[in-house]
Formats: structure tokens, C-alpha cells, sequence
């Protein structure tokens, strides 16, 4: 049931929200000259799959998690797309082709060994990554791998329908801040 939520919901978001979409990708050819940033990251099973963000940071930032990123590499428009959470509506085209979920665990890099290993022992990546859930409403993020990777356990242990909605319109209605930059 779920994964027809996450095909209509992003069907219908990239539908309506393409005007706003465009706008964002013109801006941001202003302001880093490539403002679609694709990166590889964990997905299910542990396969690679390519995510996409609307960059929000300098092309020359260094590619590390969110929390080991430096704050000068975000962009001024940048920190208006992440305060905005736009910054992460090109994910919905990673939705509508199912490398994606709208709620589960944030997808990590494969750089990030000690979060991989945790999320591991705790079976996290039989299912699929998301753009929000009960961590990123919580703000638990990347910095704390034990942590995180134990919520994302008990999100995924007791994901219904209504919490599945709950997570939803938590983030829309602007609960959690995103991961913190050093």
C-alpha cells in the first residue's frame, strides 16, 4: 500500500510542483552554474542508486556527509533551499521510480562504514531509504550513527499507513531542521 502512496504522491508532486521546480533549477544556474546535484548513495539491499537534490553547496565542496561538510560551502540560496526542505524535491523523481520511498531512512554515502555497519545489524536496508521519517522529525542525523540507525529500526518496526502519513505532514509542516553542518 505504501509504495502506491509514494507513485501517486510523487506522480502527483512533480506534476503540480514542476513550475516551482523549474524556477529553483533556473536560479540555481545563477547561483553554482549546476544546480542539480546527483550523488551515489545506499539504497535497498545495500545496491548503489544515483539521489537528487537541488545543490545547495559550492561545486567545489568536498563530497561528505551533511555533518562534515564546512558551513561556508553552503551557498546563500542553498541555505534558503535546505531551511525551505526544497532542496529535496528532485527526490521525488527518485520516488516515482521506486530507488526511493517518501518515508524511511535517510539514504547514507558508502563512505560511511560505522552507520552502514549499525543500520546493517539492525536490518534497515531491507527496506527502502526516504526523504523523511522519524529521525529527520526528531532531527537525529548522520553525526550520531548508533542512534540514528536505532530509530530508523524502530520507525521501520512500527510503519503503518498512519504513521506513514504522520511523518509526512510532520515534515511538511516543518518539524526537523535537516543534518547539521559543522
Amino acid at each position: 500500500m505504501i509504495r502506491l502512496f509514494d507513485f501517486i504522491f510523487s506522480l502527483f508532486g512533480i506534476l503540480f510542483l514542476w513550475p516551482i521546480g523549474v524556477l529553483l533549477y533556473i536560479i540555481g544556474l545563477f547561483d553554482t552554474g549546476k544546480p542539480i546535484f546527483a550523488q551515489e548513495r545506499v539504497g535497498y539491499k545495500k545496491k548503489p542508486f544515483k539521489l537528487y537534490k537541488f545543490r545547495t553547496m559550492s561545486v567545489s565542496a568536498k563530497q561528505v556527509a551533511t555533518h562534515l561538510a564546512e558551513k561556508n560551502d553552503i551557498t546563500r540560496f542553498g541555505a534558503f533551499l535546505r531551511k525551505s526542505k526544497l532542496d529535496e524535491l528532485p527526490q521525488l523523481v527518485n520516488v516515482l521510480i521506486g530507488d526511493m520511498s517518501l518515508v524511511g531512512p535517510r539514504p547514507n554515502l558508502f563512505n560511511q562504514k560505522e552507520l552502514i555497519e549499525e543500520r546493517d545489524k539492525r536490518g534497515v536496508y531491507n527496506n527502502l531509504p526516504g526523504i523523511t521519517g522519524l529521525s529527520q522529525i526528531n532531527e537525529i542525523d548522520m553525526s550520531t550513527p548508533k542512534k540514528l540507525a536505532e530509530m530508523d529500526a524502530k520507525m521501520l518496526q512500527n510503519l503503518s499507513t498512519a504513521s506513514y502519513f504522520h511523518y509526512i505532514f510532520s515534515t511538511i509542516g516543518g518539524k526537523g531542521q535537516g543534518d547539521r553542518v559543522n
